[in-house]
């Protein structure tokens, strides 16, 4: 768990806790789709709540000095010129776990605490990820519409195993951990790199702590499991899949903008990527294309090698529930 906490408790700790004197109960906005179960649990806390699940950024800037607390999951860009606006903030809850839509050093600055819930849906990733690689190995998207049209073509949609294949995971928290655990039983080589921890994998005997040029030595599969900042963006280009010894698969459910499409492209039709499972991407509003992304991602999903999914990863009926109750814990805790 994160918890960013800012400033000093005792004045929100007074404010927030049943039976104070305030008439008016401290008001809460909910700016996406959330499981009732923390609205309800919100509203026990003594909150009252205003449940928007369609507003947009705009109108959030024209009533967020109304609210104590705010819930947001990706739309909501809480920057300095919103939280300037927020004149009554003392709280943040992130559905999920990127805080790249947040200006962690601005929130400090105002008091306000930064509160997160990664571990929500980290499972739903992890089997989200498994699922794209399997079903890529074994040629089932393919297989299944060519049998839609009649086409029965066993030799061309003969597919490869997982097991004994090196598979990469760059980044170990929440999700990367999750993920080395669905790979336990198939027999894979699993090797980890996170350039911010050591002895993360002392749990897991099957995966190796290893370094960035071994990744590149040695796998066959690439998972990125990385958060959205300065150092990653952009990260996965041209010159990093030259360092590969090997043509690779490239899995990505962590965040578009770490990999340049461009690139990836170009690395697919030489071979330097033998096949990708993509759930994020640089752009993922396809109604503000310009003509330049418009050639790059018709290039894209044209390809039978390329899996693609709506940014869903994190997206189960379990995980929706999940990360509510896990964020509510933590604002319980306030």
């Amino acid at each position: 768990m994160l918890t960013i906490r800012n400033g000093e408790r005792d004045d929100l700790l007074c404010f927030f806790r049943k039976g104070n004197m305030t008439i008016e109960k401290p008001k809460v906005l909910i700016t996406d789709s959330v499981h009732k179960v923390l609205i309800e649990g919100l509203s026990d806390l003594g909150f009252s709540c205003d449940y928007m699940p369609s507003i947009t950024l705009n109108e959030v800037l024209t009533i967020i000095h109304k609210y104590e607390g705010i819930v947001v999951n990706s739309k909501i860009i809480v920057d300095r010129l919103f939280l300037d606006k927020a004149l009554r903030l003392k709280f943040i809850g992130r559905l999920g776990s990127g805080l790249e839509i947040i200006d962690l050093n601005y929130a400090r600055k105002k008091n306000v605490v930064v509160l997160r819930s990664p571990d929500g849906n980290c499972d739903a990733v992890a089997e989200h990820v498994m699922g794209m690689l399997l079903a890529l190995a074994i040629n089932l998207k393919n297989s299944d519409a060519e049998l839609r049209n009649k086409i029965w073509n066993r030799e061309k949609n003969r597919g490869w195993e997982v097991k004994n294949k090196t598979i990469g995971i760059l980044g170990f928290g929440y999700t990367g951990s999750a993920f080395a655990r669905r790979l336990e039983g198939f027999g894979a080589n699993v090797l980890a790199y996170d350039k911010y921890k050591s002895n993360y994998a002392t749990d897991y005997p099957y995966v190796k702590e290893t370094t960035i040029e071994q990744i590149f030595n040695k796998v066959d599969v690439l998972s990125l499991h990385l958060p959205s900042t300065e150092e990653t963006k952009g990260l996965v280009d041209s010159k990093f899949f030259e360092k590969f010894a090997k043509p690779i698969v490239l899995i990505n459910s962590s965040r578009g903008n770490i990999v340049c499409t461009a690139d990836l492209l170009d690395a697919l039709d030489s071979g330097l990527v033998s096949g990708a499972c993509l759930d994020v991407f640089e752009n993922e509003k396809a109604d503000t294309y310009t003509d330049k992304e418009e050639f790059l991602y018709k290039n894209l999903f044209r390809r039978d090698n390329v899996l693609l999914t709506p940014h869903v990863a994190g997206w189960t009926v379990e995980s929706k529930e999940r990360l509510a109750k896990l964020l509510l814990d933590r604002i319980r805790k306030l």
